[in-house]
């Protein structure tokens, strides 16, 4: 179970973006696991197994708090009405200096800076390889709302990591 652990915390991390409710979630795996140890030990998918219980506990916890979901997704809205977000690509040129490990934090980073309703989504969908429809009918909302959420989940990482997280990390390895 050990070689599972980064596993089970990252994929709970991805969609809840709270590293303290990952790991609530990911010792409720265990436990889970714990308590099914006898088939898991037989079986050859126990990766697959323990994946799917923390992607299922993630999307419970991110549920339950549907209603501040809700709240901060109204908010966003009426500000892009105000300041209305292009989505860009990240630049390739950014990608190329940078380590793995390091673009993987940085893009770990960025997720943390959006709002449920775009992370969740997209994380799912990148991350999970969730289709658009399962998407929609896990999260009780409409393909439509699937699609926006992902596509302005893709333009404020790319906003973010373009502004600030890559730019400035290319800019410190080159100097």
């Amino acid at each position: 179970m050990r070689a599972y652990q980064d596993v089970v915390f990252s994929t709970a991390a991805r969609i809840v973006g709270n590293d303290a409710q990952a790991e609530d979630i990911a010792q409720e795996v265990f436990l889970r696991a714990y308590e099914d140890f006898d088939r898991l030990r037989a079986g050859t998918s126990a990766g697959g197994w323990l994946k799917t219980v923390a992607t299922n506990l993630a999307l419970n916890h991110v549920t339950r708090y549907r209603r501040r979901w809700r709240f901060f997704s109204e908010m966003l809205a009426s500000q892009d009405d105000e300041e209305p977000q292009l989505p860009f690509a990240v630049p390739e040129a950014l990608l190329s200096g940078i380590e793995t490990d390091r673009r993987r934090e940085l893009v770990e980073e960025a997720l943390k800076t959006l709002p449920d309703a775009q992370r969740v989504p997209l994380v799912l969908y990148h991350f999970e390889e969730m289709p658009y429809a399962e998407i929609a009918r896990r999260l009780r909302i409409s393909l439509a709302k699937v699609k926006v959420d992902i596509f302005r989940g893709r333009a404020a990482l790319a906003k973010h990591l373009g502004a600030g997280g890559l730019a400035d990390t290319v800019t410190d390895s080159q100097s």
